[in-house]
C-alpha cells in the first residue's frame, strides 16, 4: 500500500521570551485532540509547497508563499498495525508570512516557546525530529510505531540523505 503523501510547515517568529513555533490543536479526524504541526495531505495537481500553501491558510487564515518555504526535510510514519496510516511527510519551515493565526473547524492555532515544546500533548515521535527542524537542520527520518499507533517502536535517520535525529 502506498503511503499518503502529507506535508507540514512550522511557523517560527521571535517572541518576548526567544523563538517560537505555531503549532495548533487538532479539532477532527485523524490526531484529534492532540498538537500537531499545521498542514495535511498532497491533492492531486499540488506540489509539496502548493499543498502546505493551501493546508496554512485553510486551518490558519495565514497566507504563507512557496518562495518563503525553507525545506526542512521528511519524516516517514510507519503504523505496522494500521498501513493506511503510513505517511510520507515533507516538513517546512516559514519565518515570512501575512495574516495572523485564526482557529479553523480544523484547527485550534497557538504559539508555544520553541525550547518547551508541549510534547506531552503531541504525537510521541514529535520529541524525535521536531527540535531538530526548529534549530534550522533539515531530517531525513523513519518513524515506526508500535501496533498501539501511539508509541514509538524505532526512529532512524537516512543516513547520507540530509538528515539526523538525535539519539536515532
Amino acid at each position: 500500500m502506498k503511503s499518503s503523501q502529507v506535508t507540514l510547515c512550522f511557523l517560527l517568529r521571535d517572541g518576548e521570551n526567544g523563538a517560537e513555533v505555531l503549532l495548533g490543536l487538532k479539532q477532527t479526524g485523524f490526531g484529534k485532540g492532540k498538537i500537531v504541526g499545521i498542514g495535511g495531505h498532497v491533492e492531486p495537481g499540488e506540489t509539496d509547497a502548493q499543498a502546505v500553501v493551501r493546508e496554512v491558510l485553510e486551518e490558519t487564515g495565514v497566507v504563507l508563499r512557496v518562495e518563503d518555504l525553507a525545506d526542512a526535510g521528511a519524516v516517514h510514519f510507519v503504523f505496522p498495525a494500521r498501513p493506511d496510516w503510513d505517511m510520507q511527510t515533507t516538513l517546512f519551515t516559514a519565518r515570512i508570512w501575512e495574516g495572523e493565526p485564526e482557529p479553523s473547524d480544523e484547527i485550534l492555532p497557538e504559539w508555544f516557546p520553541v525550547d518547551t515544546l508541549p510534547v506531552d500533548r503531541m504525537w510521541q515521535d514529535a520529541d524525535h525530529w521536531l527540535p531538530v527542524v526548529l534549530e534550522g537542520r533539515r531530517v531525513n527520518v523513519v518513524v515506526t510505531m508500535h501496533t498501539d499507533n501511539e508509541t514509538v517502536a524505532s526512529s532512524h535517520s537516512l543516513l547520507g540523505q540530509g538528515g539526523q535525529t538525535p539519539g536515532g
